[in-house]
């Protein structure tokens, strides 16, 4: 086979589809070479202390950045668990974890502190790395590498594709990685998905610098690494899918109870929510409000599959709601900490919809210069709050701290803050 590292330097950005617009320089179309094994075979599954302290010693004595990956069994199991986590570095190869065998994996976290981590859709999968003591100081983010760089497909397999000339296995992103003992075929796709990781990054490393956004994503790899872990969701039962139809408090209460009881069969059984009740359900619940288990039993979702037993459960949920008092019933809606939804501007503030709509257009037009989507320039949460609540004096100076206040990082702020001016400025026109 081909050796895909050597392969991979000789071009420092193959075009076989899906890069950024060409600014003058030349590459040759080549068709895509299928990586179907890595370099140096299937590595054996890390499942015991011992092994862990080997890999963890030649991780550490390697050199360069060290691309990480992590498998969750989201859709099976209850959370976002890590249940294999895959790095590679030079001079140390590839190495395979389980973390259920292995769960405690703060060690290596520490031997890898102050090595750059080379992720793919970083923030996806930091969240379960952090549970089993995996924090990096210093990250490259390949998917948002690609955002910032121009291509129009920035999935990993469309990423390797794009720009390294390889094409990946993509047959088990969505497999239950909670399987034990994981299939060779899993494993082979996993060991493939930080094969290239870091060859693709030194290439968007080199892409960026041409295009003199080098730094703008050195800017957004820090706050990614430096950001705290997410606040827990407040009230999660109101993201159930179809709660648009559900408009009375009583039935508000219904969802919830419903929702809280189906979140604790889940916890306990470490299913995905999903499998025990499906949200469907659960909102034809709350809209029919039944009176017993027969009238639970003929609406969708509580058919003929559905047990005795579980349909008492529900309906003894559907029950607490409706005993409820008007005073403990969940309010309509959310309380809201910014500003309202922009279709309601026009009503209520004329003068913020006009500045909102100028800002827009202004951060659109920005955005398609540079060549990356308008959410990476700026996310629209922060546009809108400055445009909801403009400084007393409207100048460069206090739209950049406005901005800087919302989040905005250096760059963003240098390249947004005079758009922003010119649509503040323009209340006055």
């Amino acid at each position: 086979m081909t050796d895909a590292h050597d392969t991979a330097a000789d071009s420092s950005l193959r075009t076989t589809g899906g890069a950024p617009p060409d600014d003058g320089g030349s590459s040759a179309e080549e068709a895509p070479i299928p990586l179907l094994e890595p370099r140096e075979g299937i590595p054996p599954v890390i499942a015991d202390e011992t092994a862990l302290a080997r890999m963890i010693a030649a991780f550490e004595a390697g050199s360069g950045p060290v691309a990480v990956d992590a498998e969750r069994a989201s859709g099976y199991r209850y959370g976002q668990r890590a249940y294999l986590v895959q790095l590679r570095r030079e001079g140390a190869g590839t190495a395979l974890i389980d973390p259920v065998a292995c769960p405690d994996l703060s060690a290596l976290g520490d031997a890898l502190s102050g090595v750059e981590w080379v992720l793919h859709a970083a923030t996806q999968d930091l969240p379960c790395l952090r549970e089993i003591g995996m924090v990096p100081t210093r990250l490259f983010d390949t998917e948002l590498a690609g955002r910032l760089a121009g291509f129009p497909r920035v999935g990993l397999g469309a990423m390797v594709e794009s720009v390294l000339g390889f094409v990946l296995e993509k047959g088990h992103s969505a497999v239950d990685w909670s399987t034990r003992p994981l299939p060779e075929p899993w494993l082979r796709y996993a060991a493939l998905d930080v094969e290239l990781l870091v060859d693709l990054r030194d290439a968007l490393e080199k892409e960026l610098d041409r295009q003199g956004k080098l730094e703008w994503a050195r800017q957004e790899f820090d706050a990614i690494a430096s950001a705290p872990p997410p606040e827990p969701r407040k009230d999660p039962w109101r993201r159930t899918s179809g709660m648009h139809k559900v408009r009375r408090r009583r039935q508000l209460a219904v969802v919830r109870e419903l929702w809280q009881t189906r979140d604790r069969i889940a916890q306990r059984r470490d299913v995905s929510p999903g499998k025990v009740l499906g949200d469907a359900a659960i909102v034809e619940a709350a809209l029919a409000l039944p009176a017993n288990v027969h009238a639970l039993a003929a609406l969708n979702g509580f058919g003929h599959r559905v047990g005795k037993r579980q349909l008492e459960q529900w309906q003894a949920a559907v029950d607490r709601a409706k005993g409820l008092s008007e005073a403990q019933l969940p309010q309509p809606g959310q309380a809201v900490t910014g500003p309202p939804p922009p279709r309601a501007w026009a009503d209520k503030d004329p003068a913020a919809a006009a500045r909102l709509s100028a800002a827009r257009a202004g951060i659109s037009a920005v955005a398609e210069q540079l060549g990356m989507p308008q959410e990476n320039l700026i996310t629209p949460d922060t546009v809108r709050r400055v445009c909801w609540e403009p400084p007393a004096v409207v100048d460069t100076e206090s739209v950049a701290a406005a901005l800087a206040g919302h989040g905005a990082r250096p760059w963003q702020v240098e390249q947004v803050a005079p758009v922003l001016v010119e649509a503040l400025s323009a209340k006055e026109a």
